[in-house]
């Protein structure tokens, strides 16, 4: 068996992950809801920290599914009970991710800890099939810990949230555990991931979470029709169209995707991918928001798109084909673009309509670039 797991064929995305995925299209959904919460010409603080904890704390749950069932998953009866568990768990998360959070904290709290300790426990059972100083037990033991050590900061939580009505804590539990995963994982050798299911697993919860954004752009069409809520959904639908094709070409010509890697950078990276995402999401449903001042929808909207296309780019620095030449140029290219970007977008922040159109001529724009490398490499690998 041991043998089996250290050279494992390449898995196949199955049909319980993608069922387990869908439940976090609907948590995406309810995250993006905190945002909705204005005060003083934006979104209050506590809602946008809430809002802030709780879509990490999703994404990081997504990653450590996933990472497990890569490695260690067999597709087993163990296997789906626990994926199912943790499933029905996430419907707590849900309903627990409102405007009034803070009435459903200790119910979020005790599903996400409950989450993490799952999760904890089938690394565990996997400590049976390994000898004592292997590698991958070591490998095992340290994920363990740092499940179990989460878990216990995020029930903490609890009783400080009742003590002091804050919850610091467990924004700060997510962050050190990502950096925890991040620093101890570059120590495993990447023989153990198979990064071709890896890199699917992340593109199809990147898509998932653009369906979400297709969902949320939905509301231009809410209300009597007239020629200006057609043009601002256009140009919506047009930039999640652009960010859509942005990342598809990176999946499909740029990133290698049989390189040998432990595959932690790659989530790592994607965790903010998402969340950029659904800040996009977010800051273009805040165009139609009369509450919004204009510079701080103008900024968040801003430095969401800095924050997708950055991540996006670090992936190809990191994971680009042996045949990506030039890709620093490239980088440098995109750069210039953002920075007329940014500065046009602050300059006519007034003017909403030509701020929509100048983002989708961005978005097209960096694309435009992106298909043109995905192209030339293509040609160069023939």
């Amino acid at each position: 068996m041991v043998k089996e797991i250290l050279n494992p064929k390449e898995k196949k995305v199955e049909y319980a992950e993608l069922i387990y995925d869908l439940i976090f299209v609907y948590i995406i959904g309810r995250n993006n809801l905190l945002l909705h919460n204005f005060s003083n010409g934006f979104v209050v603080p506590t809602a946008f920290m809430a809002y802030i904890m709780t879509t990490l704390a999703v994404i990081q749950i997504w990653n450590y599914t996933t990472y497990y069932i890569n490695i260690y998953g067999r597709h087993g009866v163990r296997d789906h009970i626990f994926l199912f568990i943790n499933m029905f768990l996430l419907y707590f998360i849900g309903e627990g991710t409102r405007t009034d959070w803070h009435n459903y904290y200790i119910q979020y709290h005790i599903a996400w800890a409950l989450i993490l300790v799952n999760i904890g426990v089938q690394y565990l059972f996997e400590l049976r099939n390994y000898k004592a100083g292997t590698q991958n037990r070591k490998q095992i033991s340290r994920m363990a810990l740092i499940l179990f050590f989460e878990a216990a900061l995020v029930v903490a939580d609890i009783f400080l949230f009742k003590m002091t009505k804050t919850s610091w804590l467990s924004l700060a539990a997510v962050l050190l555990s990502m950096f925890s995963v991040f620093m101890f994982g570059q120590k495993n050798s990447g023989d153990f991931v198979d990064f071709p299911h890896l890199s699917e697993r992340a593109m199809l919860y990147v898509v998932f979470t653009f369906g979400e954004m297709i969902i949320g752009i939905a509301s231009y069409f809410e209300g009597e029709f007239s020629l200006s809520s057609t043009y601002f959904a256009l140009m919506a639908f047009l930039i999640v169209v652009g960010l859509f094709l942005s990342y598809g070409v990176f999946y499909d010509h740029i990133i290698n995707r049989e390189k040998q890697t432990n595959g932690l950078s790659y989530m790592f990276l994607h965790i903010f991918i998402v969340f950029a995402l659904n800040n996009i999401t977010g800051g273009l449903e805040f165009m139609r928001e009369e509450e919004v001042l204009l510079l701080p929808k103008i900024l968040f909207l801003i430095c969401s798109f800095l924050l997708f296309f950055g991540f996006l780019f670090t992936l190809g620095i990191i994971y680009a084909k042996a045949k990506c030449q030039k890709y620093n140029q490239l980088c440098l290219y995109a750069t210039a673009i953002s920075a007329v970007f940014v500065v046009l977008m602050l300059l006519l922040r007034s003017k909403m309509m030509i701020n929509i159109a100048l983002t989708v001529v961005f978005v097209f724009s960096v694309f435009g670039m992106i298909y043109w490398y995905g192209k030339k490499i293509d040609g160069a690998e023939q």
